[in-house]
């Protein structure tokens, strides 16, 4: 192997090298300079998330095991200005939070090596890579979600994520070697065609898809989110909700477009009935929350029995319809968990009923909640009613009409409770409101970037056509 060949893992060996910087940054640091990690990090990070876009020639490594190409290194693109997003708002609570146990470096190391996870999970293809790169992926994130040594509520949270996704694991494991055992091969391409109809390519495909739901959050297993999202530290819930999802959404996707198609009789009816559940249960349980952070867990639970239906299509304007709605997604409920923490960091509060008056002491951060809650409702001309319509528009492209008019219902619940938290904050009033605060600089920045994004995306045309270009390698 030459250096040309390695270079098509470019993104994972900088990441590799931003993450061995840090762990050496943090060892030679003294306690009383700890806040130099944050800036250390962020820096290293941003300039990984800068070399991405250099243009990538496409290839495989390891015999195939590993794949480069325009639609993967673009994915990794939008992954990378997420996370990047998620550590400029983390800066603030980790200033707070964990320079009195000097635990800053640590943070930065974790969710790196989980993202370093979720480049090899998105190039895989070859299952026995995609099971190891979900663990790489999952395991740091259940430490993140405990980070908060001094809180109970996230001790509780990585417990209860590391027994759901070993419980998870294994039954994607299982199905793994059923598929294994029917096709003769853990290779896609190999796979593919290959599997037939037998009851055992069945119940592989079965614990298959439910190995990577529970990561997505699809009803029935979504039972750990709105703890472990109430539980976790908010920059950890942030990135549970929008890179994890969305990592594992793309390496489904692909799965069963190419190498499962065959199954299509199976999975699509599979696909609708839980589409339906998810939307249904997570906005009728979002309805009934009051702690900001589970309601967005559950509004997070919602979103995915959107994306659901747009896979159903299981053709090449599904695809684009699909990354196109992750990429607002990232960005909406970036925006929404970023002022969640702020308003936290400020006041300690995070229910919705705190937030009433906001708007007369915080106008600002409150017009950046608002947008942030109607992209997620689809409101135009913000970018998540773009990304819902092109769902939409998948999904009627093959007649599913019935479903569309039952998202539509969904979108109707979730306007609903997105505007619950809107009127608490601009038309109700409250005899102590959540008095004025000034964040800092990494959380102005990411926010600013996160409201540009939200507009951007959904009037500025060429970035779907983007999408729509590198999505034809699927050949669907």
């Amino acid at each position: 192997m030459n250096l040309s060949n390695m270079l098509l893992m470019r993104n994972e060996l900088v990441l590799i090298l931003v993450i061995l910087i840090l762990i050496i940054a943090d060892i030679f640091v003294a306690d009383k300079n700890k806040k130099a990690v944050n800036y250390i990090a962020v820096g290293l990070f941003a300039v990984h998330t800068l070399i991405g876009f250099i243009p990538l020639k496409e290839g495989a490594l390891f015999g195939g095991m590993f794949v480069t190409n325009s639609l993967v290194w673009g994915f990794k693109n939008i992954l990378n200005v997420g996370v990047l997003l998620i550590i400029l708002l983390a800066v603030s609570w980790l200033n707070k939070n964990s320079l009195r146990n000097r635990k800053i470096g640590e943070f930065y190391i974790l969710i790196f090596s989980s993202l370093l996870g979720m480049f090899y999970l998105i190039s895989s293809r070859n299952f026995l890579m995609l099971y190891l790169s979900l663990e790489l992926s999952t395991l740091p994130v259940t430490a993140l979600a405990a980070y908060d040594i001094f809180n109970r509520k996230s001790s509780e949270a990585g417990i209860k994520l590391i027994l759901s996704a070993a419980l998870s694991s294994g039954i994607f494991l299982f199905g793994m070697s059923l598929l294994y055992a029917t096709g003769g091969s853990l290779y896609f391409d190999a796979l593919t065609g290959n599997i037939g109809h037998s009851y055992l390519s069945i119940a592989g495909l079965v614990m298959f898809f439910a190995g990577l739901a529970f990561k997505i959050s699809l009803v029935p297993f979504h039972f750990w989110t709105a703890d472990v999202y109430e539980g976790a530290p908010t920059p950890v819930s942030n990135y549970l909700s929008v890179i994890s999802k969305s990592s594992a959404v793309f390496i489904l996707m692909i799965t069963l477009f190419v190498t499962l198609n065959e199954l299509k009789d199976i999975w699509i009816p599979m696909l609708y009935g839980i589409s339906i559940l998810t939307m249904f249960i997570g906005n009728f349980f979002a309805l009934r929350q009051q702690n900001l952070k589970r309601f967005l867990a559950f509004s997070s639970v919602a979103q995915a029995g959107f994306i659901m239906m747009g896979m159903l299509a299981a053709d090449h304007l599904a695809a684009s319809s699909v990354i196109y709605f992750l990429a607002i997604y990232i960005f909406s409920n970036i925006g929404a968990f970023g002022v969640v923490q702020a308003v936290s960091l400020a006041s300690g509060k995070e229910n919705i009923s705190d937030y009433n008056g906001l708007y007369r002491t915080n106008p600002k951060i409150s017009l950046i909640l608002m947008i942030s809650l109607f992209s997620l409702a689809g409101i135009p001309p913000i970018a998540g009613f773009f990304g819902k319509f092109f769902l939409y528009t998948a999904a009627a492209g093959k007649g599913y009409y019935l479903l569309v008019f039952i998202a539509v219902v969904n979108v109707t619940i979730s306007l609903y409770y997105y505007l619950l938290v809107v009127r608490a904050a601009f038309l109700r009033r409250s005899e102590n409101p959540i008095p004025y605060f000034k964040s800092d600089i990494f959380t102005k920045i990411g926010l600013i970037i996160v409201v540009i994004a939200l507009f951007f995306l959904g009037l500025y045309s060429p970035f779907y056509d983007y999408i729509d270009s590198v999505t034809h390698i699927l050949n669907i």
